[in-house]
């Protein structure tokens, strides 16, 4: 997502959704109250302390990365070992670049507010053709059917891989809570992982339901990321390795990557 401009307001939106994760054992209605998960680091990846991280996935051991900021935004192929970028385009500078995710053999971009996608060739990095939506974009992840897209709001949005016409919604919530500034997603053992935008929280999200089944809090990797004290440098980028079964996460402008294990919170 983009630079972060209201300090203010981001502080009374943590410190709320703080709050409401504290009551919400004692608030939950029908829908059981989600599980809350700490990390372990696994292992420690160097990341470019440059990239401003918007969209982020693992395939055949690389990664693949966007960048976001007007002027500054590119789609990349990164060496996971060494942080290397071993391919990558850049963006048309009015564009500000946003989620990715790869489809066949195909590489599919959103913008932030341009209601316009690009799709690439995965292996050459060349356009291939537009898209348009309304509203925002934000993340994509894909679950081998469909794509998935986050806009910031409290609503993840069903693609058809092919046409890239919407197909469906859900709505995210916590017991009944809307959660919003959904970012970064991936799609892990048939859950949708998302960012919280401006938080340490990623959600784990029924992608039936739209229910929030558990919080991970990613707090203690602030201090280990070695990141910039600048507000707008905030967790965001989930990658996972289905074959190894690894999970990667990294922040906008961290010069860290980290392998995670999920530790349950008793």
């Amino acid at each position: 997502m983009p630079p972060v401009r209201a300090p203010a307001h981001t502080h009374v939106r943590a410190l709320l959704l703080a709050l409401a994760l504290a009551i919400l054992p004692f608030t939950a209605h029908a829908q059981e109250a989600p599980r809350k998960y700490g990390v372990e680091v696994v292992h420690t990846y160097p990341h470019d302390p440059q990239a401003f991280t918007e969209g982020l996935f693992y395939l055949d051991g690389f990664l693949y990365e966007s960048t976001g900021l007007e002027q500054h935004s590119t789609i990349r192929k990164v060496d996971l070992t060494t942080g290397t970028v071993l391919q990558s385009r850049e963006l048309d500078p009015r564009y500000f670049g946003e989620g990715i995710v790869n489809w066949k053999d195909r590489l599919v971009q959103l913008t932030y507010r341009t209601e316009v996608g690009f799709v690439y060739g995965l292996g050459d990095f060349k356009a291939r053709r537009e898209f348009h939506y309304r509203g925002e974009g934000w993340a994509l992840t894909q679950d081998g059917h469909r794509l998935i897209m986050s806009d910031g709001t409290p609503e993840l949005r069903f693609l058809d891989p092919e046409t890239l016409a919407e197909t469906g919604r859900i709505t995210v919530t916590d017991s009944g809570y809307p959660i919003r500034n959904l970012n970064e997603l991936e799609f892990v053992k048939g859950e949708i992982l998302a960012n919280i935008w401006q938080t340490n929280l990623i959600a784990r999200i029924n992608p039936t339901t739209g229910a929030v089944t558990g919080w991970i809090d990613l707090t203690p990797l602030e201090a280990l990321s070695g990141r910039t004290q600048n507000i707008d440098n905030v967790l965001n980028g989930i990658a996972y390795d289905a074959k190894d079964d690894r999970l990667f996460v990294t922040g906008k402008r961290w010069p860290k990557l980290f392998e995670i294990k999920l530790v349950p919170v008793k």
